[in-house]
């Protein structure tokens, strides 16, 4: 089946302090926003890869390219305001019946493990969410009350998040709700199931300065492995 890959990179830099927008700090010698790609080029050499950017970045983007010397392809489209808008965004460039995955740029290293286990699953299920276990104890809090809750009846959400093509782009055919705070949410608003897969440790979101600096960790354990 055709296989596409949106990685959604509209991050501004606000909660990381800088104004360099995240997903083009350099984290363990190269551009945050190179793994991402490198990732599902190593996956399929043939996946056609969607960027989308806000649009003021473009040249920024060019330039990383050109200084890195970095020539896998892709195609880039214009970010919305929202990560549902970029998604919206980049759904208009798939063309041909098959499978999409939608990953945050924010999640640099995903491994090409968790991404064929999430196409897999997909094609099977028509849609697959990486996630990892609960390790911390947690419980419900509304700002009044709180109450302990079963953590291994809980888990966290990781991306990229995969369906088959008709099922995102007819789920995607609304609008935006609060509680459509990943792919998978909107999927199942729209009446769809969501298929679990094992995500990978290490494929943390980059948010905060404290997250970049075990991001930054981590990319030097995975290098120091492969190397």
């Amino acid at each position: 089946m055709k296989r596409y890959a949106i990685i959604v990179a509209g991050g501004s830099g606000t909660r990381m302090h800088s104004s360099v927008p995240k997903q083009f700090l350099p984290l363990a010698g190269k551009p945050v926003l190179f793994y991402s790609l490198e990732a599902f080029y190593n996956f399929d050499n043939d996946v056609e890869i969607i960027l989308a950017l806000p649009a003021d970045s473009f040249s920024d983007w060019e330039k990383l390219c050109s200084d890195y010397n970095f020539n896998i392809a892709h195609k880039v489209v214009t970010g919305g305001e929202t990560r549902f808008q970029s998604v919206q965004n980049g759904l208009q460039s798939v063309s041909e019946k098959g499978i999409v995955a939608v990953h945050d740029a924010a999640r640099p290293l995903v491994s090409v493990e968790t991404i064929a286990r999430s196409f897999e699953a997909s094609e099977k299920f028509g849609a697959a969410v990486p996630f990892i276990p609960l390790n911390d104890s947690i419980r419900f809090y509304n700002g009044h009350e709180s109450r302990s809750l079963d953590r291994n009846k809980h888990v966290l959400v990781q991306t990229p998040q995969c369906f088959r093509s008709d099922v995102l782009i007819s789920a995607y055919q609304t609008e935006f709700q609060p509680f459509f705070t990943d792919d998978a949410s909107v999927v199942e608003s729209a009446g769809f199931t969501v298929h679990l897969v094992d995500g990978n440790a290490e494929n943390i979101k980059i948010t905060t300065p404290s997250d970049f600096i075990i991001a930054e960790t981590l990319a030097k354990s995975v290098k120091s492995k492969v190397f």
